[in-house]
């Protein structure tokens, strides 16, 4: 478990890596990353913070994204596989604990 989710978070600051050298990053405030949530076709961006990324209900959605998609993202940022409300509210409880 704890290789998997060094592989994880070795992933995930691969991407941020990658996404601090593109030029779509302009509105991608320092230490946060762009996440596009939703399912099917229809994917809604959200800017969050790089601390969710050692939370581990965040690693549970970044876990379901590896399953289902890889961290081969052509839409420029990290895709999570779960319906928008179910994103709203985890963002919502790990803001309120920071």
């Amino acid at each position: 478990m704890a290789i998997r989710m060094a592989r994880v978070l070795q992933s995930s600051k691969q991407l941020l890596k990658s996404l601090s050298h593109s030029s779509n990053n302009v509105d991608i405030p320092k230490g946060h990353l762009a996440v596009y949530v939703g399912e099917r076709m229809q994917k809604r961006r959200f800017v969050v913070p790089v601390t969710y990324l050692s939370h581990p209900s965040f690693q549970k959605l970044l876990r379901k994204a590896e399953e289902e998609f890889g961290f081969d993202h052509p839409m420029g940022g990290l895709t999570i596989p779960c319906t928008e409300q179910i994103f709203i509210d985890l963002a919502s409880r790990l803001s309120t604990s920071s």
